[in-house]
């Protein structure tokens, strides 16, 4: 082994070791399996990325936490496990989930264990069934669930494949469902939908009218209260949108940023070209919901075209999205990363 080469491979080593050369390398994936809380962990090294939840008591399943690289978590923490200061609204808001508002006039995306017993006709579930399997190799984790109504009447089968990925300073998820209808099923126009995920408070915009929070001892509190501390989001679009300004407005993807406890922390979702109505709206909210919807169409936009899809028994509906989790990524790198995304 010549000097020359000897320095060469040194030089290699410290490019693949710097943030954001690109060529980090992957870190391994690993999945650890808690029956009795009904849980997936799934790690990226030694660091905890995020857990597949699919406990009984839930309306649906969900990835939460979620972390970043450096170990911050990224997604509120309310209605399981709430922190200080968080806003106390919207219980079905919890984690990373896909659903809907409006499935055979069922609400899908509303359904939460705090909607009343005599309420409960009008929405539907996703059930957890099984876990399909579990590759470490590859990162993925497939799933298996059903959408089903208050009487558990089966609508739609949905077979998940989650693929997980990660280097020192990223993580990625690419979440792929395919819905089978079992009878008839038809998607109408909602804004409640698809991808979503709920951020942690530090992601929102500042705002002015008061919430009900959670108190500094983890309680939801009586009084409507202001609290802008650390509030510092700011989303933005593939065309130069920024701010609230992004919600309703079609994209092929969108980028919210922050900083948390002095780091920079973007999360960027990304739409899938063979999705139904590529480039999807979004419906990206300054308090700290983050979602993506393919179906929207009128909802969002009143010139928009009528959306309208209708399954019938054995027809599939497939999506297919990528969420990647870093520091502060420029458009360049972003638009890369979408034209890249199949």
């Amino acid at each position: 082994m010549t000097f020359r080469f000897i320095i060469l491979l040194i030089f290699v080593l410290l490019i693949e070791a710097i943030p954001g050369s690109g060529r980090l390398k992957p870190e391994k994936v690993s999945f650890r399996n808690d029956s009795v809380r009904q849980k997936v962990e799934i790690f990226v090294g030694e660091k905890l990325f995020t857990c597949y939840i699919y406990a009984d008591n839930l309306e649906k399943q969900s990835l939460y936490p979620i972390h970043s690289a450096s170990g911050k978590i990224i997604t509120r923490g309310y209605p399981l496990i709430p922190r200080p200061f968080e806003r106390a609204d919207a219980p079905h808001q919890l984690g990373l989930w896909f659903n809907y508002g409006n499935v055979n006039g069922l609400d899908f995306w509303n359904n939460s264990n705090l909607v009343s017993a005599d309420q409960k006709s009008r929405y539907g579930s996703i059930k957890f069934r099984k876990i399909l399997s579990q590759n470490p190799k590859k990162g993925e984790l497939k799933v298996c669930s059903d959408w089903v109504d208050n009487t558990g009447n089966v609508l739609l089968n949905e077979e998940t494949s989650y693929v997980f990925s990660g280097t020192s300073d990223r993580r990625t998820i690419i979440r792929t469902a395919v819905l089978t209808a079992l009878q008839t099923v038809t998607f109408n126009e909602s804004k409640e939908g698809l991808l979503a995920i709920r951020m942690d408070r530090v992601f929102e915009e500042q705002y002015k009218k008061p919430s009900k929070l959670i108190d500094a001892d983890g309680k939801i509190s009586e009084i409507l209260m202001v609290n802008n501390d650390g509030l510092n989001g700011l989303y933005h679009n593939a065309n130069g949108v920024i701010g609230a300004d992004v919600w309703g407005k079609r994209s092929p993807w969108v980028s919210l940023r922050a900083v948390k406890d002095g780091e920079i922390v973007s999360i960027t979702i990304f739409d899938n070209k063979n999705n139904p109505n590529y480039p999807a709206w979004w419906h990206a909210r300054g308090y700290g919901l983050f979602a993506i919807n393919n179906l929207g169409g009128r909802e969002f936009d009143k010139k928009a075209d009528k959306v309208i899809i209708v399954l019938l028994p054995g027809q599939k509906l497939k999506f297919r999205y990528k969420i990647v989790v870093t520091g502060d990524l420029g458009d360049n790198e972003i638009n890369k990363i979408a034209r890249e995304f199949k």
